[in-house]
């Protein structure tokens, strides 16, 4: 029996999301079920100082950030490095904190970086709580983004000469 306040049985809690969008062809909103279902799954584990907490040890499986954007089509010409290169993709979490990757760090012509949209963390499944960003190359965890719910992808804007 449920009371005031407290969840019945039978409602079911509703997965967590994110919202992929921007300069996309095909902008998205993904479960974390989707992106453990539609993208191979890596593994990473990590070290990196927290600056509350000290040094931090986790595993986190999940896509490839580039793997899950590309699928997305960015508006830029693939065949071109120096159009790939001017992008950049704003990570935002539930708790609102933000970080700015560019596509060259992620991109395999570039720096190629592992960097994933977690869906599991010490061997826990994220779907609730939602998909994580993790920089494994990182050693402060400053942009690993917890409970992820947008990644936006665009064009850098030049300022006016």
């Amino acid at each position: 029996m449920s009371g005031i306040g407290t969840p019945s049985r039978t409602a079911s809690i509703p997965a967590a999301c994110l919202r992929l969008d921007g300069e996309l062809a095909r902008p998205a909103s993904l479960t974390v079920a989707d992106l453990r279902a539609r993208w191979g799954q890596r593994h990473a584990e990590v070290v990196f100082d927290c600056a509350k907490n000290g040094p931090q040890r986790h595993t986190f499986d999940g896509p490839l950030l580039r793997e899950v954007v590309a699928d997305a089509r960015p508006a830029f010409d693939a065949a071109r490095r120096k159009d790939r290169s001017r992008f950049l993709l704003d990570v935002t979490g539930g708790d609102g904190h933000r970080t700015v990757l560019s596509w060259a760090e992620i991109d395999a012509d570039f720096a190629d970086s592992p960097i994933l949209l977690a869906t599991a963390m010490d061997g826990r499944d994220l779907d609730l709580t939602g998909s994580q960003l993790v920089v494994p190359s990182d050693r402060c965890g400053a942009r690993y983004i917890s409970a992820i719910t947008r990644v936006w992808v665009g064009a850098c804007a030049f300022p006016a000469p």
